[in-house]
């Protein structure tokens, strides 16, 4: 089944673009302004962390000099007669310092893991959010349907009502009750434009389509298997599923991976400010020096030279070191915090996931029963034998069926994608085939 979305292109017929749900995401992603931003920061972490691997290699100084005087002894002098010339070379290596180069390298490797992690966590939040709105389109696209077929039932019935009035069958109050019905379903047919509207804005916002598309509605026959087994599905099934899609989370779950290297790094941090007690040995390996002056003798010489320094401000360090511990200690709490609410997020997508597929059965067959209910008031209708508040009652049982149903489809697919980006799983087919090996 297929939904028309049309936009007026200004000055130009243009053909409706189809666009599946695929081609939603990878428009989403194309779309992200913070995807592409992410893809900057991870650029630039890596430079950061090359710069800390430079910077654990030999440091090379050059250094060239001249001068010249024309001044000398409160008397002016020729600048040639002065002139000097200098040069010096040097290598210098850090020895020892306690180990906080490998440290920083590593915490430097975690930081660029981390912001990997943050890219991947936006990813998934991207494809959340596109099969969000896609869904949010049809569903109210559906919605806006349904108040349109309403709207005709009331229509109807108003002219019917309206025939009998002018024959004295009915009275003034019936034929104002099928007017005020008739309004009731304008009202909420224009609240249903309003928000088909609003929901088409934000996908276009959000894939960057102009003019006219075709959404492809999904088909839902081939989730009614996956509906079935759900809506049945008994209490030791779903601990084990959810047993299941937990281990795939503490391993893939970026959320719960940018925790653990949060506390990681927190640890490394801890760990590097222990080591300021200790001594920076440095090494200058090879060093030179050339000096040239005209009618003198030029000169050059070379050595090395080794350094040494001892902190000594232990109360700035002990102060120092009291820092990292707690931060230490709020990153350990914060890990505990991101498993227990991812914990809980887990639970809450797959038991809405259960009752969403037992509502769609129950709205369904729900559904056929109004459909059903309706037809019957409304031939009673036609024939005289019901009044016009029968007829308003069922039109309103019969929207309200619909609009449950199709939310409850909706809401089925959207627990099916907020599962998906939970577990990182990109193959929506991948996911149904675990929820089903149980």
């Amino acid at each position: 089944m297929k939904y028309l979305i049309i936009f007026m292109l200004i000055g130009a017929n243009a053909f409706a673009q189809t666009v599946t749900l695929e081609e939603t995401r990878l428009l989403a992603l194309a779309n992200s302004r913070s995807l592409a931003r992410y893809e900057l920061a991870i650029r630039s972490s890596i430079l950061d962390e090359r710069n800390q691997l430079f910077s654990m290699l030999p440091q090379v100084s050059a250094d060239v000099r001249a001068s010249s005087s024309y001044f000398r002894d409160w008397e002016f002098v020729n600048p040639s007669d002065t002139f000097s010339l200098g040069a010096s070379f040097s290598v210098t290596q850090i020895i020892f310092q306690g180990g906080k180069s490998f440290i920083q390298m590593a915490i430097s490797s975690i930081a660029v893991e981390s912001i990997r992690k943050d890219a991947l966590a936006e990813y998934f939040n991207v494809l959340d959010t596109a099969d969000n709105a896609f869904y949010a389109v049809l569903e109210a696209m559906a919605s806006f349907e349904a108040e349109e077929a309403s709207l005709q039932a009331a229509v109807l019935g108003l002219s019917i009502a309206e025939i009998r009035f002018a024959n004295g069958i009915i009275n003034s109050g019936d034929l104002l009750r099928a007017l005020n019905d008739k309004e009731s379903r304008e009202n909420s047919l224009n609240q249903a434009r309003r928000n088909l509207s609003l929901s088409i804005t934000r996908f276009r916002s959000i894939t960057g389509i102009t003019g006219q598309f075709e959404l492809v509605s999904p088909a839902f026959d081939a989730y009614e298997n996956a509906i079935n087994v759900f809506a049945d599905i008994s209490d030791e099934q779903a601990d084990l599923l959810n047993d299941e899609l937990w281990n795939i989370m503490t391993v893939s779950n970026p959320s719960l991976a940018k925790a653990s290297l949060n506390n990681q790094r927190a640890e490394k941090n801890y760990s590097l400010t222990l080591r300021d007690y200790s001594p920076v040995i440095s090494a200058t390996v090879f060093s030179s020096d050339f000096n040239f002056i005209p009618g003198s003798n030029s000169t050059s010489h070379g050595g090395v030279t080794i350094r040494g320094s001892i902190p000594v401000d232990f109360w700035v360090m002990n102060n120092r070191i009291e820092r990292s511990r707690i931060a230490r200690d709020m990153a350990a709490i914060d890990l505990i915090n991101a498993h227990s609410s991812m914990e809980h997020e887990l639970r809450s997508a797959l038991f809405s996931l259960f009752l969403n597929a037992q509502t769609i059965s129950s709205s369904r067959r729900s559904l056929e029963y109004t459909e059903k209910h309706f037809e019957f008031v409304m031939e009673r209708y036609r024939l005289s034998l019901g009044s016009v508040s029968e007829l308003s009652e069922a039109t309103t049982l019969l929207i309200t069926g619909r609009n449950n149903y199709n939310r409850a489809r909706f809401s089925f697919l959207q627990s099916l994608s907020r599962l998906r980006s939970l577990c990182a799983i990109d193959s929506e087919e991948e996911l149904l085939a675990i929820l089903l090996s149980l």
